[in-house]
């Protein structure tokens, strides 16, 4: 009796520790799937950037080329802050569709006029992105003007994340993740899932940036453009799931040391012709727009000599901000709700 008791400890011992850590894995998958679904992905961020440097004119070229890797690698600041600071989620995005139909002219475009008609905690539970980038782009203007180094890198870094932002469909619409269509994961997927598998062939070529006369009226553009484009997003997906193999539509990958279950390079790679490339497209859009914005805050700032700044250090208070941001992001748990992540 007292072996079989032992046998049934042990059965059970193994089953909890089966199931506890078939758990984890379910977990790490779905969290990785949530963290993933943030924004265009670390990569996809840092290229955009990286490329924008090039649309500029010489008298802004010279200055951004030599800081170009800080440009581009705190182009993901913006989601590492969603670890730190509860009213950064919102500025990542617009829900669209809660104002209506398109080009749901309900909402006005002014914020002030938009905070009289929905409150400003209904504006930023949807999202706020549009006018979050005229935010940055006149606090990028005011540092232009100041001749201020590192608040002239640290919105343009900012700046560029959000307009890119602003170009992924599903940033416009609440069904943000197919959570309403039964296609959870299409986020990361569309936006960082294949331009980190075909990112390296695109055409990074979109010319040189233009002077933007009315800022506002050309981020609602990119929203309204992200917006058209939702349900072909979904629908897409829909169809080529239905006609693909149920087994080849995902894959498993190692990553930091774990299996990841997701979505394998043949159907990544059907899924993106049947787009048209969209990802491509809308990356080159982003990339011209960013140094489009930062061209206007140059010019509305005078076009002042930026070989006239001074190489001065990083300021203590801007790397202890840093320090503290890269911690809150090491731990992985965004701050705020975790229904205000848009996952």
């Amino acid at each position: 009796m007292a072996a079989c008791g032992m046998k049934r400890t042990f059965a059970t011992v193994r089953s909890y520790k089966l199931w506890t850590a078939t758990l984890l894995i379910v977990l790490a998958i779905e969290w990785a799937g949530m963290v993933a679904a943030y924004a265009w992905g670390f990569w996809a961020h840092r290229r955009i950037n990286r490329v924008a440097v090039y649309t500029l004119p010489p008298g802004m070229l010279v200055f951004y080329k030599k800081h170009i890797d800080w440009v581009s690698e705190h182009a993901v600041d913006p989601d590492k802050r969603r670890y730190s600071d509860p009213e950064e989620a919102p500025r990542h995005y617009i829900d669209l569709d809660r104002y209506g139909s398109y080009p749901f002219d309900s909402l006005p475009r002014n914020w002030y006029e938009a905070v009289s008609k929905y409150t400003e905690d209904t504006l930023k539970k949807h999202g706020i992105v549009p006018w979050h980038v005229l935010l940055e782009l006149r606090q990028l203007t005011k540092a232009f003007r100041e001749k201020k180094k590192w608040a002239i890198l640290a919105h343009s870094a900012d700046l560029g994340h959000y307009i890119a932002d602003a170009h992924v469909p599903l940033h416009c619409t609440s069904n943000y993740n197919g959570q309403q269509t039964g296609q959870r994961g299409i986020h990361g997927f569309w936006e960082s899932r294949i331009p980190e598998l075909f990112g390296e062939e695109y055409d990074y070529f979109v010319g040189k940036a233009t002077y933007l006369v009315n800022p506002s009226r050309e981020i609602w553009n990119v929203v309204l453009e992200s917006a058209s484009m939702v349900d072909s997003v979904l629908a897409l997906e829909r169809q080529l799931t239905e006609r693909f193999p149920a087994d080849e539509k995902f894959t498993f990958e190692m990553r930091n040391n774990q299996s990841i279950r997701t979505y394998s390079r043949p159907f990544a790679a059907a899924y993106q012709e049947m787009l048209n490339r969209m990802q491509e497209r809308r990356m080159r859009q982003a990339i011209l727009r960013i140094g489009s914005f930062w061209y206007t805050a140059w010019v509305n700032a005078g076009q002042p000599s930026l070989a006239e700044l001074a190489d001065e250090p990083m300021p203590e208070e801007l790397r202890l901000r840093l320090e503290a941001m890269d911690q809150a992001w090491r731990q992985g748990r965004p701050a705020g709700a975790l229904s205000d992540c848009h996952d």
